[in-house]
């Protein structure tokens, strides 16, 4: 479940950004050419930006690469150890609770105005904003369930396992990651060599 939320939530990431390489492309061309502007691409490069972070949220706590300050964290005892694994992650998802919470007012209050982008668009900002708030609710469920899945590891006691899937990331585990992803896509690009015999040659 994990690696297909992971997968779609990365293909969605994609696809928003190279639509507006898209746009921007053709604005840039528009421009120098015809002398011509769409007049929009700064704009929809502003809710690319906004609505990408809260996926890139996400993708980076299923990935484990949120930054964590971890200079003491291994020498620390394996109780605290253990105790700052869980809190880091129930407060994450407290956190981002909060955020989906308040960007709900947000966009109350922008229907409420009718609030309008202040430029030759004048896109109602509610529909970009109703997507960068579904963005967060992803980012809160996600955390929400992570902290559900550390809270039972800490109460059924299995406390190496919650420290392997919440703890910090060490350096040789993401050299390791780093070198497998590296041989991964190595073998997909190779090209497919054929043995090619010369002739009168043996095989």
């Amino acid at each position: 479940m994990k690696d297909f939320i992971e997968r779609w939530l990365g293909t969605l990431f994609g696809l928003i950004f190279m639509g507006l390489s898209v746009v921007v492309t053709v604005e840039t061309v528009m421009r120098k050419v015809f002398t011509v502007s769409l007049q929009g691409a700064d704009e929809l490069g502003g809710y690319a930006l906004a609505i990408g972070a809260t996926i890139a949220f996400s993708l980076a706590l299923i990935g484990r690469t949120h930054i964590r300050v971890d200079v003491f964290h291994e020498r620390l005892p394996a109780w605290l150890q253990t105790a700052l694994n869980w809190l880091s992650v129930t407060s994450l998802a407290a956190f981002a609770g909060l955020m989906a919470w308040l960007a709900w007012f947000v966009i109350r209050d922008t229907q409420a105005y009718q609030s309008v982008a202040q430029t030759p668009w004048a896109t109602p900002l509610v529909y970009p904003q109703s997507a960068w708030l579904l963005g967060l609710i992803m980012f809160a469920l996600v955390s929400a369930a992570f902290a559900i899945h550390a809270s039972i590891l800490l109460l059924s006691g299995r406390t190496d396992e919650l420290n392997a899937d919440y703890g910090p990331r060490s350096t040789k585990q993401e050299v390791d990651e780093e070198v497998e992803d590296l041989k991964t896509r190595s073998s997909d690009d190779a090209p497919h060599v054929h043995h090619i015999t010369a002739p009168g040659a043996r095989a």
